[in-house]
């Protein structure tokens, strides 16, 4: 009778075995949990992007992470080669996790990370003396090709500037006189600029959930190659420098507010900051490298966010009815100085030209100040700061308008056009809450 019985129990557990395994093969456990194995890769990416800020100054643009990993990266500056090697294994271990099945946001982490790390290598390589072309670079570091242009590009541009610029004479000294019109006094410059972030804000917060503690604090430098900066903090606060060695024209208030705070550089640091740092935990984005594909999407957001915030006439409207009068200056020009402002902002492309041209030694130091004043009517000395940008950031410049437009062209495919502008805020606030890449726009 035990016999029966025993045999009874092993065909039922057999019975059990087998459907247990038959369920396994229709839904099969997953082999390993992604997230985890990506928070892991994560964490010692952070660590290489501090390790390579120990070699450049300006490859650690702002982190927030553990203070003890950064003490930790400048007691113990690693040589570039052991940070190579050290990230080569790493991008193998990426290479070797499969995110296809996953839900879309952790696909886009693992590609981030991949694209991060990869810029993040070759880096290390330039550092060490590797010389790339400013095509080859600004591949590497920011995933695009940037676009070629002729001088006979430029120069209908600056024919349809001609004919729209008042007066007489050269057109790079008219355009001189005419902007001169609208330069902010500097008794005026913190009280216009103030007014300009106000007023971006409020209409960012009208369509994004901003962090109830998140805030900025304005300063005012010299002695910069560049005209405004963001430094984030972490904690939802921002660090905003403008430089003031640079003419303060009255379009800078908008673009700078815009650009380097809402719905700009402050907000898109925000708002990764909650999205992925507090809710999921995902450290890399405690750390922003200068010098990688995070910062085509950062730059062509805010550059593009500025129309998001002032669609259609209402910048023309604002500048006019608020700024002028704040400033003291004549509103009635507001018209035709946004206009010659659009059309300024088309030969933005000349500058990548200089410096391509510039960096792959076509083009002396003397060459490159006397082709942007002549193709991107610059004043000699504005055409001096952007090649010390150039000289500093090198292919970083194609962030702000090829960046733009990529990122204006995606959002317009995803339905966000200019005469819908709800569904335009809709998309550019995924694409800032989100861990796509410029590959990933295209």
């Amino acid at each position: 009778m035990k016999t029966q019985k025993s045999l009874i129990l092993a065909i039922v557990i057999l019975i059990t075995l087998c459907i247990g395994y038959a369920q396994e093969s229709i839904h099969p456990a997953p082999l390993y949990d992604l997230n985890s194995r990506l928070n892991k890769i994560a964490e010692s990416y952070v660590k290489l992007v501090l390790a390579v800020g120990q070699h450049d100054s300006n490859y650690v643009d702002a982190y927030y992470g553990p203070q003890e990993w950064l003490t930790k990266a400048q007691a113990n500056k690693k040589p570039l080669g052991i940070i190579k090697q050290n990230a080569i294994s790493l991008a193998a271990a990426l290479d070797s996790l499969n995110s296809a099945n996953e839900e879309e946001v952790l696909q886009l982490r693992h590609q981030y990370l991949k694209k991060q790390l990869s810029s993040l290598i070759v880096r290390v390589e330039v550092l060490g003396g590797k010389k790339l072309t400013f095509d080859e670079e600004a591949k590497a570091y920011y995933d695009v090709t940037p676009p070629a242009f002729s001088d006979e590009h430029f120069q209908k541009i600056i024919a349809e500037l001609d004919s729209t610029v008042p007066g007489t004479g050269p057109i790079a000294e008219r355009i001189d006189k005419f902007r001169r019109q609208f330069l902010i006094p500097p008794d005026k410059l913190d009280s216009v600029f103030r007014a300009a972030i106000f007023e971006c804000r409020q209409r960012t917060k009208k369509h994004i959930a901003l962090p109830e503690n998140e805030n900025f604090r304005l300063e005012y430098v010299r002695h910069k190659s560049w005209g405004g900066y963001n430094w984030y903090k972490g904690n939802s606060q921002s660090l905003i420098q403008i430089n003031t060695d640079s003419p303060a024209f009255l379009e800078r208030a908008i673009d700078l507010a815009a650009h380097e705070g809402y719905p700009g550089h402050h907000v898109y640091n925000c708002l990764l900051e909650t999205e992925f740092t507090r809710k999921r935990g995902w450290v890399e984005f405690t750390i922003y490298a200068l010098f990688s594909p995070q910062s085509l999407i950062a730059e062509g957001t805010a550059n593009f966010g500025i129309e998001v915030a002032f669609p259609g006439k209402e910048r023309i409207e604002f500048e006019r009815d608020v700024l002028c009068p704040i400033a003291g200056l004549d509103r009635n020009q507001a018209a035709t100085h946004s206009t010659v402002q659009t059309l300024i902002a088309k030969l933005s492309y000349a500058n990548n030209e200089a410096a391509r041209r510039y960096l792959n030694g076509e083009f002396s130091h003397d060459q490159a100040i006397q082709w942007l004043i002549r193709y991107a009517l610059m004043t000699s000395q504005r055409a001096q700061r952007e090649l010390d940008f150039i000289d500093q950031y090198r292919s970083y410049i194609i962030n702000y308008n090829l960046g733009k437009d990529l990122v204006q062209q995606y959002i317009e495919r995803q339905g966000g056009t200019a005469d819908k502008p709800e569904k335009r805020w809709d998309e550019f606030k995924k694409l800032i809450s989100s861990p796509r890449l410029p590959s990933g726009l295209q």
